[in-house]
C-alpha cells in the first residue's frame, strides 16, 4: 500500500478536496438541506454533528453520489457530484454507522468479496488485500466469521473494506457507534494516522470528544447549518459568550443539587452537568464566592469554581437554543 493516496500527500494539503456551495435537498414539501455550504481541504477530518434528521446523512449521500440535490452545488475530488456521479463513486469511501458487511463470511472472505466488487482480482486484488490487512492490523482477525468479531473489529473490517480501492476520501457515518471506549480510541487512532498520510475524512458523530478531535466542525440544525469552524474558533464565538458574560466551572459532590441551586442563582444564564461539574454562563458581575455562598447556604460542602471556556457542548447547546428561540 501507498503511503498515501497518489494526490494526498502533505505538500497537497491546502488543496479541496470537497467543496459544497448552497447545497440543498428537497423531499416534496419537506426540506432535508438547506443551502448548506463548506469546504475540506485534503488530509483534513472534518466532522458533520447534529441531531437526528437534522440531514446529516442527506448530504453525504449527495457527496457520494446516491442523491440528487435539488439545488447548489458540491465537488468531491474535483468531480461534480450532478454531472458525474460515477466517478465520484469511484474516489470515495463509505463507511456506514450499521454495519453492513456479510456476517456468515469471515472477515478475509468478506476482503476479497469487496475487492472483486471494486474490480481488483489477480495480483493488485491480492496486494491490496494484504495491504489494508496490515493496515488496520487484522491479521489475528482474518479467519474468524464477520458476526463473531467484537464491535471494534468490526468496524476496522468494514473500513478496511472501504479503503480497498484507494478511495483519497472517506465518509465515515457514525464509525465509533455501539463499540466500547477503547475499540473507539483505537479507531480514532487509526484515522489520525490515515489523515497523517493525507487521507481526508468526513465523519458525523454525536459524541463531543470526537468533535474536539477534528480540524473542522460543521454543526447541521433542522437542515441549515449553523456553525462552522475549527473547535476552538467555535468556543470564540460572541454568541456563545455574550459581551458581559463568562462560563463557570464549578466542582460538587452533589452536582445534581447543585445545579437546582445555581440555576435559581440571580445572573446566571444557563447552567448545565458534565460528571461532578456544572458548566455555568453568567454575568460578568457573578462572582465565585456568590456561588460558594449560595451552596453554603444549601447545605453543600464548599466547591471548587474556576472560570473556563466554554465546551464544544456548551457551544452546540447555546447555538441550538438559539435557533429554536
Amino acid at each position: 500500500m501507498t503511503d498515501a493516496p497518489p494526490e494526498s500527500q502533505p505538500a497537497d494539503r491546502h488543496k479541496r478536496a470537497i467543496r459544497v456551495n448552497a447545497l440543498t435537498k428537497r423531499f416534496g414539501a419537506l426540506t432535508a438541506v438547506d443551502n448548506v455550504s463548506f469546504e475540506i481541504s485534503r488530509g483534513n477530518i472534518f466532522g458533520l454533528l447534529g441531531p437526528n434528521g437534522s440531514g446529516k446523512s442527506t448530504i453525504i449521500r449527495m457527496l457520494c453520489g446516491i442523491l440528487k440535490p435539488t439545488a447548489g452545488s458540491a465537488e468531491v475530488d474535483d468531480v461534480d457530484v450532478t454531472r458525474d456521479p460515477e466517478e465520484v463513486k469511484g474516489r470515495i469511501g463509505y463507511m456506514s454507522q450499521h454495519f453492513g458487511l456479510y456476517r456468515d463470511l469471515t472477515a478475509f472472505e468478506n476482503l476479497t468479496f469487496y475487492g472483486r466488487v471494486y474490480g481488483l482480482s489477480g495480483q493488485k486484488l491480492v496486494e491490496r488485500r494484504r495491504q489494508v490487512i496490515e493496515l488496520v492490523g487484522m491479521h489475528q482477525q482474518l479467519s474468524k466469521l464477520a458476526e463473531h468479531l467484537s464491535g471494534g473489529w468490526k468496524q476496522r473490517l468494514a473500513l478496511a473494506c472501504a479503503l480497498l480501492h484507494e478511495p483519497r476520501i472517506v465518509f465515515l457515518d457514525e464509525p465509533t457507534a455501539g463499540i466500547d471506549p477503547v475499540a473507539r480510541r483505537l479507531l480514532w487512532d487509526l484515522i489520525f494516522d490515515l489523515s497523517g498520510r493525507g487521507f481526508t475524512f468526513l465523519v458525523t458523530t454525536h459524541y463531543m470528544d470526537e468533535a474536539e478531535r477534528c480540524n473542522e466542525v460543521g454543526y447541521i440544525y433542522q437542515s441549515r447549518l449553523i456553525a462552522l469552524g475549527d473547535p476552538a474558533d467555535l468556543k470564540a464565538l460572541p454568541e456563545v459568550t455574550p459581551p458581559q458574560t463568562r462560563w463557570l466551572e464549578v466542582d460538587s459532590d452533589h452536582p445534581t443539587v447543585a445545579l437546582g441551586v445555581l440555576r435559581k442563582l440571580p445572573g446566571v444564564h444557563s447552567a448545565t452537568i458534565y460528571g461532578q461539574l456544572v458548566h455555568l454562563l453568567v454575568e460578568e458581575t457573578v462572582d465565585e464566592g456568590a456561588i460558594v455562598r449560595a451552596l453554603d447556604a444549601a447545605g453543600l460542602a464548599p466547591s471548587r469554581t474556576i472560570e473556563v471556556r466554554p465546551s464544544l457542548e456548551d457551544v452546540f447547546v447555546t447555538l441550538t437554543q438559539r435557533q429554536a428561540g
